[in-house]
């Protein structure tokens, strides 16, 4: 068992658009392996490359823990891409690994259609919605470099700034490893 440091808020990775992948080899698998580990250690429930430091596009998911999700076990996604939204949209509380002890109502649409490629880099599509949706557009974004902070009404941006520099800043407290604050240059 590996565990990766988790990139946080501020970090210059979690901003950039994530890498095709091109090849899946025994690294890459070693990788996800990992990713997994990491989630599972940080009581989290989706992971993307970019949170531990990879450009490349993926991510991963494990809703088994809730009963109707515990068939689909865990979930690999390579080079994903959002086809289409249901135009019903929820209202649910967020949280995110890279920003640790924050939480806010995020509004996403109900159901989300992914295109995906698997480990055999054979293109596959999922049509997901409630917790499902929700986590792969989470995950979704974060390759995109975006938060769901960035989702958030203004008002609640404005409640957030301080708490988010902190997290910048590594004045938190965290249950898994984390990257260092990099230094300025």
């Amino acid at each position: 068992m590996a565990l990766l440091p988790v990139n946080l808020y501020g970090d210059d990775i979690l901003n950039k658009k994530a890498v095709k992948v091109t090849k899946v080899d025994d690294k890459l698998l070693a990788f996800i392996s990992d990713m997994f580990d990491t989630m599972e250690n940080a009581d989290g429930i989706g992971l993307a490359a970019n949170q531990v430091s990879s450009s490349h596009s993926l991510f991963i998911v494990n809703l088994s823990h809730i009963e109707e999700y515990a068939h689909l076990g865990k979930m690999i996604f390579l080079n994903p891409h959002l086809e289409n939204y249901s135009k019903e949209s929820v209202v649910k509380e967020e949280g995110c690994l890279s920003i640790p002890n924050i939480h806010a109502e995020v509004v996403r649409p109900n159901a989300v259609t992914l295109v995906y490629q698997d480990l055999k880099l054979e293109k596959q599509k999922l049509e997901a919605d409630d917790w499902l949706a929700r986590v792969i557009q989470h995950e979704h974004d974060h390759l995109l470099g975006i938060f769901f902070t960035d989702k958030v009404s203004d008002e609640k941006k404005k409640e957030l700034k301080k708490a988010l520099q902190d997290i910048k800043d590594r004045k938190i407290d965290c249950d898994y490893p984390v990257t260092p604050k990099k230094k300025k240059k």
